[in-house]
């Protein structure tokens, strides 16, 4: 057999992805505020997660920036906190997310892939059953893989499906773990957590994970999740949410039992081995959050703007599960995506098709992140040009 030219593979593989549709290249963009400006183009950025519009909003920076000195102004860790990178700072925030939550502990890590590739291994063992959503994010399924327990999925949001898996694969482990997110990414639909959080009751020895990365800062009266609106933290094992999306920041978190905690710190890979996130950007997070408790005018204002475009939807007839502030519009073939995520750009939207591997084949979409910084006017000719598509 002959080898092949060296990069040839790679070559070949990228003609495919651009054949389909699907290459990617990395935009150059300039940012101001809410907009970004791309091949001359100024657009209004609804591709982003600042979906309280908090990463835009320089008063608060400003503020913050009063708080710093050049003794508080610590860029790095320079290693990781089982070493020299552990500061107040990291403590004092797991202690506000706890207390926040009600919870025993909290353990804050350096992004949102991390936390979900990191915990799933290192609490999911060859004795656990994993029951995951099957529209989990790519960080759950990676952690899944990752490890050695076994893991099935279910359909998505389907319960009984997943009662007949606990029922059937349950009695195989010593213990089970349901796997969930809260509002799911490509889709905007929520899990009904109070009754996973029910079911996981009537079968003894299961846990539930549910990653709120994007109903943190935008569900509950203090921004706490869909948890905290549905009344069910305490019915939670692993809570995982992050900071680099609503919250304006980066990182992310977990709060869980002090059992839990310990044994992460001991055998969670991506926090052992990494360095951690730099103080003063942990001192932002922590300005943040504890404004972000207050913010429920903003919450109560992104929920108004996203139910008028669902209403739109609606009566235009345009397939619409979502039931949240990301709206996927449903385009079928990738280069049909491109298309129109070309022609709301014309029209001032930065909005980008997503599409496979991301989404199945065949489902590629336009993801909506909507904000709540945008103004009627934007959204009625937002309105408009979705209509016109």
């Amino acid at each position: 057999m002959t080898k092949e030219n060296d990069y040839e593979y790679m070559r070949r593989t990228l003609e495919r992805l651009a054949a389909e549709g699907n290459l990617r290249r990395i935009p150059r963009l300039t940012h101001d505020g809410r907009h970004v400006t791309a091949e001359g183009r100024r657009m209004l950025n609804l591709s982003s997660n600042d979906y309280l519009g908090l990463a835009a909003d320089t008063d608060l920076r400003s503020e913050f920036l009063g708080t710093l000195t050049p003794e508080t102004f610590i860029p790095s860790s320079s290693s990781s906190r089982l070493l020299t990178g552990n500061f107040p700072v990291h403590d004092e925030l797991e202690a506000e997310l706890a207390r926040l939550y009600g919870r025993e502990a909290a353990l804050v890590t350096g992004c949102g892939y991390h936390a979900n590739t990191g915990i799933l291994p290192a609490v999911a063992d060859a004795d656990t059953l994993v029951l995951a959503d099957k529209l989990v994010h790519a960080s759950l399924i990676d952690g899944l893989k990752l490890g050695t327990a076994r893991y099935l999925r279910y359909r998505h949001n389907d319960l009984n499906h997943l009662e007949r898996m606990l029922h059937e694969y349950a009695p195989t482990r010593k213990r089970t773990l349901i796997v969930t997110e809260s509002i799911f990414s490509m889709d905007g639909d929520e899990a009904p957590l109070g009754q996973l959080a029910a079911l996981k009751r009537r079968y003894p020895g299961t846990l539930l994970y549910v990653d709120e990365a994007h109903a943190f800062g935008l569900r509950g009266k203090r921004g706490l999740g869909c948890a905290e609106e549905q009344g069910v933290i305490p019915d939670i094992d692993f809570l995982v949410g992050t900071f680099g999306k609503a919250a304006a920041s980066e990182g992310a978190f977990v709060v869980c039992g002090r059992t839990a905690r310990e044994l992460l710190v001991n055998r969670m890979r991506p926090f052992i081995f990494t360095t951690a996130l730099p103080p003063v950007s942990v001192a932002w997070t922590l300005f943040v959050l504890r404004r972000l408790v207050r913010m429920e005018r903003r919450r109560k204002r992104l929920a108004t703007l996203s139910d008028r475009v669902h209403q739109a939807l609606h009566a235009r007839e345009v397939p619409d599960l979502s039931s949240s502030h990301i709206i996927p519009i449903l385009v079928g073939e990738s280069s049909e995506a491109v298309l129109k995520a070309g022609a709301l750009q014309r029209h001032g939207f930065y909005v980008l098709p997503v599409r496979p591997p991301t989404v199945p084949v065949g489902t590629s979409r336009l993801r909506l992140s909507l904000r709540a910084d945008l103004t009627d006017e934007e959204t009625a000719s937002l309105i408009k040009h979705l209509q016109d598509l």
